[in-house]
Protein backbone atom coordinates (compact mmCIF):
# COMPACT_ATOMS: atom_id res chain seq x y z
CA UNK A 1 0.00 0.00 0.00
CA UNK A 2 1.68 3.44 -0.88
CA UNK A 3 1.91 5.96 1.67
CA UNK A 4 1.74 9.93 1.03
CA UNK A 5 4.39 12.00 1.50
CA UNK A 6 5.09 14.84 3.85
CA UNK A 7 5.07 16.73 0.81
CA UNK A 8 1.90 15.45 -0.69
CA UNK A 9 -0.03 15.97 2.93
CA UNK A 10 1.32 19.32 2.96
CA UNK A 11 -0.52 20.09 -0.78
CA UNK A 12 -3.92 18.21 0.26
CA UNK A 13 -4.23 20.52 3.50
CA UNK A 14 -4.06 22.98 0.54
CA UNK A 15 -6.75 21.59 -1.62
CA UNK A 16 -10.51 22.33 -2.04
CA UNK A 17 -11.92 19.42 -3.26
CA UNK A 18 -12.54 15.80 -1.70
CA UNK A 19 -10.55 12.78 -2.56
CA UNK A 20 -12.97 11.09 -5.43
CA UNK A 21 -14.64 7.53 -4.00
CA UNK A 22 -13.74 4.78 -6.16
CA UNK A 23 -16.00 3.25 -8.04
CA UNK A 24 -17.28 0.37 -9.91
CA UNK A 25 -17.15 0.77 -13.73
CA UNK A 26 -20.77 1.86 -14.49
CA UNK A 27 -20.83 -0.30 -17.50
CA UNK A 28 -19.86 -3.25 -15.52
CA UNK A 29 -21.79 -3.04 -12.10
CA UNK A 30 -24.97 -2.80 -13.62
CA UNK A 31 -24.71 -6.48 -14.15
CA UNK A 32 -24.29 -7.58 -10.82
CA UNK A 33 -24.90 -6.38 -6.81
CA UNK A 34 -21.35 -5.94 -5.42
CA UNK A 35 -21.14 -2.59 -4.18
CA UNK A 36 -20.64 0.32 -5.87
CA UNK A 37 -18.32 2.61 -3.99
CA UNK A 38 -15.29 0.78 -3.23
CA UNK A 39 -13.96 3.12 -0.21
CA UNK A 40 -10.97 4.60 1.07
CA UNK A 41 -7.56 3.13 0.78
CA UNK A 42 -5.27 4.16 3.73
CA UNK A 43 -3.48 6.83 0.94
CA UNK A 44 -6.67 8.36 0.34
CA UNK A 45 -7.87 8.43 3.93
CA UNK A 46 -4.52 9.93 5.18
CA UNK A 47 -4.95 12.90 2.18
CA UNK A 48 -8.61 13.62 2.99
CA UNK A 49 -7.73 13.61 6.76
CA UNK A 50 -5.41 15.98 6.29
CA UNK A 51 -7.74 18.47 4.26
CA UNK A 52 -9.63 18.92 8.54
CA UNK A 53 -8.80 21.84 9.93
CA UNK A 54 -9.37 20.43 13.53
CA UNK A 55 -11.75 23.37 14.46
CA UNK A 56 -12.34 24.01 17.66
CA UNK A 57 -15.50 25.14 17.19
CA UNK A 58 -16.92 21.29 15.69
CA UNK A 59 -18.98 23.11 13.71
CA UNK A 60 -19.74 19.79 11.89
CA UNK A 61 -20.48 18.46 14.58
CA UNK A 62 -23.72 20.20 15.36
CA UNK A 63 -24.97 18.73 11.98
CA UNK A 64 -24.51 15.05 13.23
CA UNK A 65 -27.86 13.62 15.21
CA UNK A 66 -25.69 11.11 17.10
CA UNK A 67 -23.40 13.76 17.95
CA UNK A 68 -20.12 12.06 16.80
CA UNK A 69 -16.64 14.00 17.70
CA UNK A 70 -16.03 14.30 14.25
CA UNK A 71 -12.46 16.17 14.71
CA UNK A 72 -11.45 14.17 17.10
CA UNK A 73 -11.83 10.70 15.17
CA UNK A 74 -10.14 12.71 12.43
CA UNK A 75 -7.50 13.69 14.08
CA UNK A 76 -6.54 10.14 15.06
CA UNK A 77 -7.01 9.04 11.56
CA UNK A 78 -4.23 11.60 11.13
CA UNK A 79 -1.65 9.85 13.62
CA UNK A 80 -2.75 6.43 12.14
CA UNK A 81 -4.65 5.46 15.01
CA UNK A 82 -7.32 4.04 12.46
CA UNK A 83 -8.90 1.85 15.52
CA UNK A 84 -8.94 4.67 18.01
CA UNK A 85 -10.93 6.49 15.38
CA UNK A 86 -13.41 4.06 14.67
CA UNK A 87 -13.41 3.59 19.02
CA UNK A 88 -14.33 7.08 19.31
CA UNK A 89 -17.08 7.30 17.06
CA UNK A 90 -18.67 4.28 18.67
CA UNK A 91 -18.74 6.64 21.65
CA UNK A 92 -22.43 7.89 20.25
CA UNK A 93 -22.95 5.57 17.38
CA UNK A 94 -23.29 1.74 16.99
CA UNK A 95 -23.88 1.85 13.18
CA UNK A 96 -20.72 3.19 11.70
CA UNK A 97 -19.63 0.98 8.54
CA UNK A 98 -23.69 1.72 8.17
CA UNK A 99 -23.64 5.25 8.44
CA UNK A 100 -20.53 5.71 6.61
CA UNK A 101 -22.40 4.23 3.29
CA UNK A 102 -26.18 5.25 3.61
CA UNK A 103 -25.57 8.94 5.34
CA UNK A 104 -27.29 12.04 3.61
CA UNK A 105 -23.74 13.47 5.07
CA UNK A 106 -23.92 16.44 2.09
CA UNK A 107 -27.16 17.94 4.34
CA UNK A 108 -25.91 17.30 7.89
CA UNK A 109 -22.39 17.17 9.31
CA UNK A 110 -20.62 18.10 5.83
CA UNK A 111 -23.07 20.55 5.56
CA UNK A 112 -21.14 22.73 8.10
CA UNK A 113 -17.67 21.94 7.48
CA UNK A 114 -15.73 24.80 7.44
CA UNK A 115 -13.75 23.91 4.02
CA UNK A 116 -17.57 24.08 2.29
CA UNK A 117 -17.40 27.46 2.41
CA UNK A 118 -14.22 27.43 -0.23
CA UNK A 119 -14.62 24.54 -1.84
CA UNK A 120 -15.90 21.10 -1.27
CA UNK A 121 -16.57 19.98 2.44
CA UNK A 122 -13.91 17.31 4.18
CA UNK A 123 -15.56 13.92 2.94
CA UNK A 124 -17.12 13.19 6.81
CA UNK A 125 -18.64 10.03 5.76
CA UNK A 126 -15.81 8.03 3.62
CA UNK A 127 -13.50 8.74 6.36
CA UNK A 128 -16.23 7.32 9.11
CA UNK A 129 -16.63 4.25 6.49
CA UNK A 130 -12.87 3.84 6.30
CA UNK A 131 -12.12 3.67 10.18
CA UNK A 132 -15.41 1.54 10.42
CA UNK A 133 -14.63 -1.03 7.38
CA UNK A 134 -10.59 -0.81 8.71
CA UNK A 135 -11.39 -2.11 12.47
CA UNK A 136 -13.41 -5.21 11.07
CA UNK A 137 -10.91 -6.45 8.57
CA UNK A 138 -8.23 -6.52 11.74
CA UNK A 139 -10.75 -8.85 13.09
CA UNK A 140 -11.18 -7.61 16.43
CA UNK A 141 -14.16 -4.96 16.88
CA UNK A 142 -13.71 -3.14 20.46
CA UNK A 143 -16.15 -2.45 22.64
CA UNK A 144 -16.52 0.97 24.56
CA UNK A 145 -16.61 1.10 28.47
CA UNK A 146 -19.87 -0.70 29.32
CA UNK A 147 -21.64 0.53 32.55
CA UNK A 148 -21.94 -2.27 35.79
CA UNK A 149 -25.46 -4.07 34.82
CA UNK A 150 -28.15 -2.64 36.78
CA UNK A 151 -30.48 -5.54 36.56
CA UNK A 152 -33.13 -3.01 34.84
CA UNK A 153 -35.09 -4.81 32.13
CA UNK A 154 -35.52 -2.72 28.98
CA UNK A 155 -37.60 -3.80 25.72
CA UNK A 156 -36.87 -2.64 21.92
CA UNK A 157 -39.20 -3.18 19.24
CA UNK A 158 -38.08 -3.08 16.16
CA UNK A 159 -34.58 -3.77 14.96
CA UNK A 160 -34.20 -0.99 12.56
CA UNK A 161 -31.51 1.99 12.85
CA UNK A 162 -33.43 3.66 15.53
CA UNK A 163 -33.68 0.12 17.48
CA UNK A 164 -30.11 -0.85 17.45
CA UNK A 165 -29.24 2.71 18.58
CA UNK A 166 -31.45 2.82 21.40
CA UNK A 167 -30.56 -0.35 22.36
CA UNK A 168 -26.91 0.09 22.42
CA UNK A 169 -26.81 3.13 24.37
CA UNK A 170 -28.86 1.57 27.03
CA UNK A 171 -26.47 -1.21 27.23
CA UNK A 172 -24.06 0.65 27.74
CA UNK A 173 -25.42 2.51 30.64
CA UNK A 174 -25.73 -0.92 31.86
CA UNK A 175 -29.61 -2.33 31.32
CA UNK A 176 -30.47 -5.61 30.12
CA UNK A 177 -31.81 -4.81 26.75
CA UNK A 178 -34.21 -7.17 24.52
CA UNK A 179 -34.78 -6.09 20.92
CA UNK A 180 -38.25 -8.16 19.34
CA UNK A 181 -38.13 -8.28 15.69
CA UNK A 182 -41.09 -9.22 13.62
CA UNK A 183 -38.75 -10.61 10.75
CA UNK A 184 -36.20 -13.80 10.35
CA UNK A 185 -33.56 -11.54 10.47
CA UNK A 186 -32.34 -8.37 12.17
CA UNK A 187 -31.95 -5.11 10.79
CA UNK A 188 -35.31 -3.89 9.66
CA UNK A 189 -34.74 -1.26 6.88
CA UNK A 190 -31.24 -1.98 6.48
CA UNK A 191 -32.24 -5.16 5.22
CA UNK A 192 -35.33 -5.36 3.52
CA UNK A 193 -34.61 -1.72 2.16
CA UNK A 194 -31.60 -0.68 1.26
CA UNK A 195 -29.98 -2.98 -2.07
CA UNK A 196 -26.52 -4.51 -1.98
CA UNK A 197 -24.76 -2.68 -4.11
CA UNK A 198 -25.40 0.01 -1.61
CA UNK A 199 -25.21 -1.40 1.28
CA UNK A 200 -23.74 -4.98 1.49
CA UNK A 201 -25.55 -6.96 4.15
CA UNK A 202 -22.74 -8.74 5.45
CA UNK A 203 -21.61 -5.26 6.82
CA UNK A 204 -25.31 -4.70 8.07
CA UNK A 205 -24.73 -7.69 10.24
CA UNK A 206 -21.63 -7.03 11.03
CA UNK A 207 -22.40 -3.74 12.82
CA UNK A 208 -25.68 -5.77 14.77
CA UNK A 209 -22.91 -8.33 15.57
CA UNK A 210 -21.65 -5.53 17.43
CA UNK A 211 -24.50 -4.46 19.35
CA UNK A 212 -25.31 -7.84 20.28
CA UNK A 213 -21.37 -7.42 21.75
CA UNK A 214 -22.83 -4.94 23.98
CA UNK A 215 -25.03 -7.44 25.72
CA UNK A 216 -28.37 -6.43 23.94
CA UNK A 217 -30.18 -10.11 23.24
CA UNK A 218 -32.41 -10.09 19.85
CA UNK A 219 -35.71 -11.96 19.30
CA UNK A 220 -36.47 -12.28 15.75
CA UNK A 221 -39.75 -13.59 14.42
CA UNK A 222 -41.68 -12.12 17.29
CA UNK A 223 -44.71 -9.61 16.10
CA UNK A 224 -45.00 -7.48 18.84
CA UNK A 225 -49.40 -6.58 18.59
CA UNK A 226 -49.76 -10.32 17.39
CA UNK A 227 -47.17 -12.89 19.25
CA UNK A 228 -47.44 -9.96 22.33
CA UNK A 229 -48.70 -6.70 23.06
CA UNK A 230 -47.14 -4.18 24.41
CA UNK A 231 -48.79 -4.31 27.97
CA UNK A 232 -47.83 -7.70 28.13
CA UNK A 233 -44.06 -7.10 27.78
CA UNK A 234 -44.76 -4.62 30.72
CA UNK A 235 -46.41 -7.58 32.76
CA UNK A 236 -42.92 -10.09 32.03
CA UNK A 237 -40.67 -7.09 34.07
CA UNK A 238 -39.50 -4.22 31.16
CA UNK A 239 -39.79 -1.18 33.17
CA UNK A 240 -39.25 0.69 30.09
CA UNK A 241 -40.18 0.16 26.24
CA UNK A 242 -38.90 1.76 23.34
CA UNK A 243 -41.50 1.64 19.52
CA UNK A 244 -38.95 2.22 17.06
CA UNK A 245 -40.98 0.17 14.05
CA UNK A 246 -40.08 2.36 10.75
CA UNK A 247 -42.76 2.81 8.14
CA UNK A 248 -42.90 -0.04 6.30
CA UNK A 249 -46.72 0.62 4.75
CA UNK A 250 -46.52 1.23 1.08
CA UNK A 251 -48.29 4.19 0.23
CA UNK A 252 -49.90 3.87 -3.12
CA UNK A 253 -51.10 7.03 -5.62
CA UNK A 254 -54.79 6.05 -6.09
CA UNK A 255 -55.16 5.98 -10.09
CA UNK A 256 -56.74 3.52 -12.13
CA UNK A 257 -54.67 -0.09 -12.81
CA UNK A 258 -52.51 -0.23 -9.62
CA UNK A 259 -54.27 -3.31 -8.95
CA UNK A 260 -52.60 -4.75 -12.12
CA UNK A 261 -50.37 -7.63 -12.08
CA UNK A 262 -46.90 -6.30 -12.83
CA UNK A 263 -47.28 -3.40 -10.35
CA UNK A 264 -45.48 -3.52 -7.14
CA UNK A 265 -44.93 -1.86 -4.09
CA UNK A 266 -41.36 -0.73 -3.77
CA UNK A 267 -41.52 -2.26 -0.20
CA UNK A 268 -42.35 -5.44 -1.72
CA UNK A 269 -40.32 -5.07 -4.56
CA UNK A 270 -37.03 -4.08 -2.60
CA UNK A 271 -37.73 -6.58 0.01
CA UNK A 272 -38.08 -9.47 -2.62
CA UNK A 273 -34.55 -8.50 -3.95
CA UNK A 274 -33.05 -7.59 -0.82
CA UNK A 275 -33.86 -9.70 2.36
CA UNK A 276 -35.58 -12.57 0.28
CA UNK A 277 -32.42 -12.51 -2.08
CA UNK A 278 -34.68 -12.26 -5.58
CA UNK A 279 -31.52 -11.32 -7.59
CA UNK A 280 -30.10 -15.04 -6.87
CA UNK A 281 -33.12 -16.46 -7.90
CA UNK A 282 -33.48 -20.16 -8.61
CA UNK A 283 -30.59 -20.48 -5.82
CA UNK A 284 -32.87 -17.99 -3.46
CA UNK A 285 -36.68 -19.41 -4.66
CA UNK A 286 -38.10 -15.49 -4.53
CA UNK A 287 -39.05 -15.06 -8.18
CA UNK A 288 -39.73 -11.67 -9.54
CA UNK A 289 -40.97 -10.96 -12.81
CA UNK A 290 -39.29 -7.88 -15.18
CA UNK A 291 -40.73 -6.97 -18.09
CA UNK A 292 -38.06 -5.05 -21.15
CA UNK A 293 -39.31 -1.60 -19.66
CA UNK A 294 -39.88 -0.66 -16.19
CA UNK A 295 -41.45 2.69 -14.75
CA UNK A 296 -40.70 3.59 -11.20
CA UNK A 297 -43.13 6.58 -9.76
CA UNK A 298 -41.15 8.45 -7.52
CA UNK A 299 -37.69 10.46 -7.26
CA UNK A 300 -36.53 9.78 -3.77
CA UNK A 301 -33.99 7.25 -2.27
CA UNK A 302 -36.48 4.45 -2.74
CA UNK A 303 -37.03 5.08 -6.39
CA UNK A 304 -33.56 5.71 -7.26
CA UNK A 305 -32.48 2.20 -5.09
CA UNK A 306 -35.72 0.42 -7.49
CA UNK A 307 -34.81 1.70 -10.79
CA UNK A 308 -31.21 0.56 -10.38
CA UNK A 309 -32.44 -2.63 -8.94
CA UNK A 310 -34.34 -3.47 -11.93
CA UNK A 311 -31.39 -2.63 -14.07
CA UNK A 312 -29.52 -5.12 -12.92
CA UNK A 313 -32.44 -7.98 -12.86
CA UNK A 314 -32.47 -7.18 -16.54
CA UNK A 315 -34.61 -4.43 -17.55
CA UNK A 316 -33.78 -2.55 -20.73
CA UNK A 317 -35.10 0.37 -20.03
CA UNK A 318 -35.86 1.88 -16.84
CA UNK A 319 -37.61 5.23 -16.29
CA UNK A 320 -38.15 7.47 -13.59
CA UNK A 321 -41.34 9.37 -13.86
CA UNK A 322 -41.27 12.01 -11.39
CA UNK A 323 -43.87 15.11 -11.48
CA UNK A 324 -41.40 17.96 -10.85
CA UNK A 325 -38.19 18.96 -12.32
CA UNK A 326 -34.44 17.17 -11.15
CA UNK A 327 -33.79 20.54 -8.64
CA UNK A 328 -36.64 18.98 -6.65
CA UNK A 329 -36.03 15.39 -5.98
CA UNK A 330 -35.55 14.21 -2.43
CA UNK A 331 -33.26 11.55 -3.49
CA UNK A 332 -29.44 12.64 -2.82
CA UNK A 333 -27.61 13.98 -5.10
CA UNK A 334 -25.18 10.81 -5.35
CA UNK A 335 -27.98 8.24 -5.86
CA UNK A 336 -29.26 10.54 -9.02
CA UNK A 337 -25.75 10.69 -10.10
CA UNK A 338 -25.28 7.13 -10.08
CA UNK A 339 -28.98 6.41 -11.46
CA UNK A 340 -27.63 8.69 -14.65
CA UNK A 341 -24.36 6.68 -14.95
CA UNK A 342 -25.91 3.29 -14.99
CA UNK A 343 -28.31 4.41 -17.85
CA UNK A 344 -31.89 4.99 -15.92
CA UNK A 345 -33.97 7.73 -17.96
CA UNK A 346 -35.30 10.12 -16.63
CA UNK A 347 -39.01 11.45 -17.42
CA UNK A 348 -39.19 14.75 -15.24
CA UNK A 349 -41.99 16.98 -14.99
CA UNK A 350 -44.59 13.84 -15.70
CA UNK A 351 -47.43 12.59 -13.99
CA UNK A 352 -48.93 8.93 -14.11
CA UNK A 353 -52.86 9.22 -14.43
CA UNK A 354 -53.39 5.67 -15.19
CA UNK A 355 -51.65 1.95 -15.47
CA UNK A 356 -53.33 0.01 -18.42
CA UNK A 357 -53.61 -3.79 -18.78
CA UNK A 358 -53.42 -6.34 -21.49
CA UNK A 359 -56.85 -9.12 -22.00
CA UNK A 360 -54.65 -10.94 -19.11
CA UNK A 361 -54.68 -7.72 -16.69
CA UNK A 362 -50.81 -7.32 -16.69
CA UNK A 363 -49.34 -4.34 -17.23
CA UNK A 364 -48.70 -2.89 -20.91
CA UNK A 365 -48.88 0.79 -20.89
CA UNK A 366 -48.27 4.06 -18.16
CA UNK A 367 -50.63 7.12 -18.97
CA UNK A 368 -48.98 10.22 -18.32
CA UNK A 369 -49.63 13.96 -18.55
CA UNK A 370 -46.80 16.50 -19.13
CA UNK A 371 -46.68 19.71 -16.18
CA UNK A 372 -45.15 22.49 -15.15
CA UNK A 373 -44.29 24.01 -11.89
CA UNK A 374 -46.36 26.59 -10.51
CA UNK A 375 -46.15 27.99 -6.84
CA UNK A 376 -44.51 26.40 -3.80
CA UNK A 377 -46.81 24.22 -1.68
CA UNK A 378 -47.16 22.99 2.02
CA UNK A 379 -43.02 21.97 1.73
CA UNK A 380 -41.90 24.69 0.05
CA UNK A 381 -41.66 22.88 -3.29
CA UNK A 382 -43.33 23.99 -6.16
CA UNK A 383 -46.18 22.69 -6.95
CA UNK A 384 -46.88 20.26 -10.22
CA UNK A 385 -49.91 21.73 -12.39
CA UNK A 386 -50.99 19.45 -15.36
CA UNK A 387 -50.48 20.57 -18.87
CA UNK A 388 -53.72 20.16 -20.67
CA UNK A 389 -53.40 18.35 -23.76
CA UNK A 390 -50.10 16.60 -23.21
CA UNK A 391 -50.91 12.98 -22.48
CA UNK A 392 -49.01 10.58 -23.61
CA UNK A 393 -48.41 6.49 -22.99
CA UNK A 394 -45.03 4.61 -22.13
CA UNK A 395 -45.12 1.45 -23.03
CA UNK A 396 -44.07 -0.72 -19.73
CA UNK A 397 -44.40 -3.89 -18.25
CA UNK A 398 -43.27 -3.07 -14.84
CA UNK A 399 -44.76 -0.72 -12.55
CA UNK A 400 -42.88 0.53 -9.58
CA UNK A 401 -44.84 2.56 -6.59
CA UNK A 402 -41.98 4.31 -4.78
CA UNK A 403 -44.22 7.51 -3.53
CA UNK A 404 -43.33 7.02 0.36
CA UNK A 405 -44.25 4.85 3.38
CA UNK A 406 -46.44 5.35 6.15
CA UNK A 407 -46.04 3.74 9.53
CA UNK A 408 -47.88 0.17 9.95
CA UNK A 409 -50.70 0.55 12.56
CA UNK A 410 -50.16 -2.68 14.50
CA UNK A 411 -48.71 -1.46 17.39
CA UNK A 412 -51.14 1.81 18.24
CA UNK A 413 -54.02 -0.19 17.66
CA UNK A 414 -53.38 -2.68 20.06
CA UNK A 415 -51.82 -0.68 22.61
CA UNK A 416 -54.45 1.37 24.55
CA UNK A 417 -53.40 5.55 25.55
CA UNK A 418 -51.71 5.57 22.94
CA UNK A 419 -52.07 8.66 21.23
CA UNK A 420 -51.25 8.65 17.39
CA UNK A 421 -51.25 11.27 14.65
CA UNK A 422 -53.52 11.61 11.98
CA UNK A 423 -51.09 9.85 9.08
CA UNK A 424 -50.52 6.41 11.57
CA UNK A 425 -47.35 8.25 13.17
CA UNK A 426 -46.91 7.54 16.49
CA UNK A 427 -46.98 11.37 19.16
CA UNK A 428 -43.97 11.70 21.12
CA UNK A 429 -42.06 14.28 22.40
CA UNK A 430 -38.65 15.35 21.24
CA UNK A 431 -37.28 12.88 23.95
CA UNK A 432 -39.61 10.19 22.54
CA UNK A 433 -41.91 10.31 25.13
CA UNK A 434 -45.28 9.03 24.23
CA UNK A 435 -48.63 9.45 25.88
CA UNK A 436 -48.28 6.13 27.80
CA UNK A 437 -45.90 6.47 30.88
CA UNK A 438 -42.18 4.44 30.22
CA UNK A 439 -43.59 3.86 26.21
CA UNK A 440 -41.46 5.77 24.33
CA UNK A 441 -40.87 5.83 20.29
CA UNK A 442 -38.35 7.09 17.42
CA UNK A 443 -37.80 6.92 13.87
CA UNK A 444 -40.02 6.56 11.04
CA UNK A 445 -42.74 5.54 13.64
CA UNK A 446 -43.14 9.30 14.96
CA UNK A 447 -41.68 11.17 12.01
CA UNK A 448 -42.63 9.21 9.15
CA UNK A 449 -40.16 7.86 6.41
CA UNK A 450 -37.05 9.79 6.86
CA UNK A 451 -33.23 8.62 7.34
CA UNK A 452 -31.45 6.36 9.21
CA UNK A 453 -28.88 9.15 11.23
CA UNK A 454 -32.43 10.61 11.65
CA UNK A 455 -33.77 7.31 13.11
CA UNK A 456 -30.07 6.82 15.10
CA UNK A 457 -30.57 9.97 16.29
CA UNK A 458 -34.01 9.63 17.99
CA UNK A 459 -33.12 6.10 19.49
CA UNK A 460 -30.09 7.98 21.17
CA UNK A 461 -32.36 10.85 22.56
CA UNK A 462 -34.76 8.32 23.47
CA UNK A 463 -32.56 6.15 25.68
CA UNK A 464 -31.23 9.21 27.65
CA UNK A 465 -34.35 9.91 28.10
CA UNK A 466 -35.62 6.47 29.13
CA UNK A 467 -32.29 6.24 31.16
CA UNK A 468 -33.58 9.66 33.30
CA UNK A 469 -37.18 8.14 33.63
CA UNK A 470 -35.94 4.71 35.16
CA UNK A 471 -33.86 6.44 37.28
CA UNK A 472 -36.24 9.01 38.76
Amino acid sequence: MRMPSAEELKQATKSTCKRPMPSQNPEERVHHFTEVALGYTEEDALLEAARCLGCKTEECRQGCPVDIAIPDFIKKIKTGNYVGAALKIKETSSLPAICGRVCPQESQCEKYCVRGKKGEPVGIGRLERFVADYERAQGTVKVPEIAPANGIKVAIIGSGPAGLTCAGELAKMGYSVTIFEALHVAGGVLMYGIPEFRLPKDIVQADIGYVRQLGVDIQTNVVIGRTMKVDELMEQGYQAIFIGTGAGLPNFMGIPGENLNGVYSANEFLTRVNLMKGYRFPEYLTPIRIGKRVAILGAGNVAMDSARCAKRLGAEEVYIVYRRSEKEMPARAEEVEHAHEEGILFHLLTQPVEIKGDQENWVKELVCVKCELGEPDASGRRSPINIAGSEYSLPVETVVVAIGQSPNPLIQTTTQGLKTGRHGTIDANSDGQTSRIGIFAGGDIVTGAATVILAMGAGRKAAAAMDKYLKS
